[in-house]
């Protein structure tokens, strides 16, 4: 383990559990100084202690305006900047064609769109210049998945964030970029086959066997590659998309 993020100070959204908590542990292990969010106190008090280090937790939901607020609130009051954001908070539901829902809509895109766009832009003046942002897409985002083409839209405007504020913050020398996990073992992913252990089992063999290494991929496995980006051996990588999917998306 090296101290790469000795003294830097990060923020992770969506770090109670998976990709997000794994992300978390891993940048508080290299030596940061970490701020996480999660919507339920029991959650996240648990990742807090999971995570150790110098972690601090901050209940909110990244769709709200005033919850992003108390946020970044909070690093000001230990903090004069933020070296590197991971607006990784999202979520997304089932729904074919036909039986989409306003309710399923909003709540989408208000999470994985509204909540990376104002997570990213109210920390601009926190954010130092040649710091790192890097984005949560997924595979969905460039393929067609039978209902869930809501979800999908809404990792797809993810990845155009990237291209577009990279010009955005030039002069700054902030980059931006996408890592887009596949098929990944976390709760919200077996959460999708309900709670029965069988189903789930069911739903991970099912998904791994469409992955060219024949599984599926594991939350630790997806931090690497975060580290990677927001660290300076990624300096100049700048409005990429990482795919880290076992090959899901590229047969």
């Amino acid at each position: 383990m090296t101290n790469r993020f000795e003294n830097k100070v990060v923020v992770v959204t969506g770090a109670t559990s998976g990709i997000g908590l794994a992300t978390a542990k891993a940048f508080s292990q290299e030596g940061a100084s970490v701020f996480i969010t999660g919507r339920r106190q029991d959650a996240l008090d648990a990742a807090v202690t999971a995570i150790g280090g110098r972690v601090t937790g901050v209940r909110g939901d990244m769709a709200t305006f005033a919850d992003i607020d108390r946020l970044y609130d909070a690093v000001q009051q230990k903090h004069a900047q933020i070296d590197v954001v991971f607006a990784n908070a999202g979520g997304g539901g089932f729904a074919p064609l036909g039986a989409i829902t306003e309710e399923q809509f909003d709540q989408t895109f208000d999470t994985n769109v509204k909540g990376t766009l104002f997570t990213v832009q109210k920390a601009l003046p926190l954010l130092k210049d040649g710091g790192a942002i890097v984005l949560t897409g997924s595979t969905a985002g460039i393929e067609g998945t039978p209902a869930f083409s809501v979800y999908s839209a809404s990792k797809a405007a993810v990845r155009n964030f990237a291209r577009s504020w990279i010009l955005d913050l030039k002069d700054r020398g902030i980059r931006v970029n996408v890592v887009s996990p596949g098929a990944t073992r976390t709760p919200g992913l077996v959460g999708l086959a309900g709670e029965d252990a069988e189903k789930q089992q069911g739903l991970l063999a099912f998904l791994g066997s469409r992955i060219p290494l024949g599984r599926v991929g594991e939350p630790e496995e997806i931090a690497k590659v975060v580290l990677f980006l927001a660290s300076d051996a990624a300096s100049f990588v700048n409005g990429a998309e990482f795919f880290v999917d076992g090959g899901q998306a590229q047969v």
